[in-house]
């Protein structure tokens, strides 16, 4: 059996692409240097997003770079070490020969003095693509059971200063990322009431996690889970960008299957969260993402944008704009 997540074990699915000229800006990816996290670099990004020969590739016009720990300068102070980051970022993408990554959510502790100086920074480090900083809620109350455990302080979301600094983003004119977990989607929402001037970037769902002790109530926590994003949705300053969960922690399962899902398993499996998403935001407030290489994980590039591609098959031509290209491009200016 070829191990799951590598290109080999991937390639036991291969999909012919769908809607070939449908424009995709993926508002959602991470690259490391090489010996660093995943093995997953900008030339890799290239691999996936130009997919396989004589099958097609999605359209794929943009990409927005998510911080992830990559590239951190170990020699600087704590609370510069993430410029590192955004650097790389910034040189892999203005060297790039096919350019692709037109935007950088870097990492910064919002509950600085010095927040200001910062953020210009990275704003200067990111050489015109700095977007915005995601600061993540999680924290994972059973870290042995997960894979990717979040280790963000507990009831962060309470903090005046971390308050002061997301409301601080708006009025730069910078947006707010949280991932985080279901259980945390209220400490997402009491945070959004209380900063209405700062474009809340909701990721992953608010990752309903699926293994561990959680694995055995999915349907209770998919209940719990509906009525958190409505009451998110209904707020203004609030967007989603949907995808991510085929990460392992959802408890899917492919991460260890003896192959990746085609796309109509992975929508028999995965469409009522993408559904009840988009009801609630509407298109206009709904952004696809790939979560690469994490997602990747589980399943292909091409076969997870084909799946999209199939959910949204009844769409209007203006609602598939906005899920695939355009509320990436209004939310991280791309």
């Amino acid at each position: 059996m070829a191990t799951p997540g590598t290109q080999e074990w991937l390639d036991q699915v291969i999909e012919d692409v769908i809607d070939p000229d449908l424009e995709i800006i993926d508002p959602h990816h991470h690259l490391w240097p090489v010996g660093q996290g995943l093995p997953y670099q900008r030339d890799d990004l290239h691999r996936d997003v130009n997919g396989h020969v004589g099958r097609g590739a999605h359209k794929v016009i943009k990409t927005v770079f998510m911080e992830c720990g990559s590239a951190y300068d170990r020699s600087a102070p704590e609370h510069l070490r993430s410029l590192g980051e955004t650097r790389y970022i910034a040189d892999q993408a203005l060297a790039d020969p096919e350019p692709l990554m037109a935007g950088i959510v870097g990492h910064v502790d919002l509950r600085r003095d010095d927040l200001d100086d910062l953020l210009d920074r990275h704003t200067e480090a990111g050489r015109g693509l700095f977007r915005g900083v995601r600061d993540a809620l999680s924290r994972a109350e059973h870290p042995d059971a997960m894979m990717i455990p979040g280790r963000a302080p507990r009831d962060l979301y309470l903090d005046p200063d971390f308050r002061r600094g997301v409301r601080r983003l708006g009025e730069r004119g910078l947006t707010y990322d949280s991932w985080h977990y279901h259980h945390q989607n209220r400490e997402f929402l009491d945070l959004a009431r209380a900063t209405p001037g700062t474009t809340m970037v909701l990721d992953h769902f608010g990752t309903p996690i699926g293994v561990g002790p959680y694995a055995s109530h999915r349907e209770e926590i998919f209940a719990r889970w509906k009525t958190d994003i409505a009451d998110i949705a209904a707020l203004p300053n609030t967007v989603a960008k949907i995808g991510g969960l085929a990460m392992p922690d959802n408890g899917f399962g492919w991460n260890t299957a003896e192959r990746p899902p085609t796309s109509d398993e992975f929508l028999d499996q995965q469409s009522r969260y993408y559904l009840h998403a988009i009801e609630c935001f509407g298109p206009e407030r709904c952004m696809f993402e790939s979560n690469f290489p994490v997602d990747r994980l589980s399943v292909s590039y091409g076969v997870l944008w084909n799946a999209y591609k199939k959910l949204t098959a009844g769409f209007s031509a203006s609602e598939r704009a906005a899920l695939f290209s355009g509320t990436a491009a209004r939310v991280y200016r791309v």
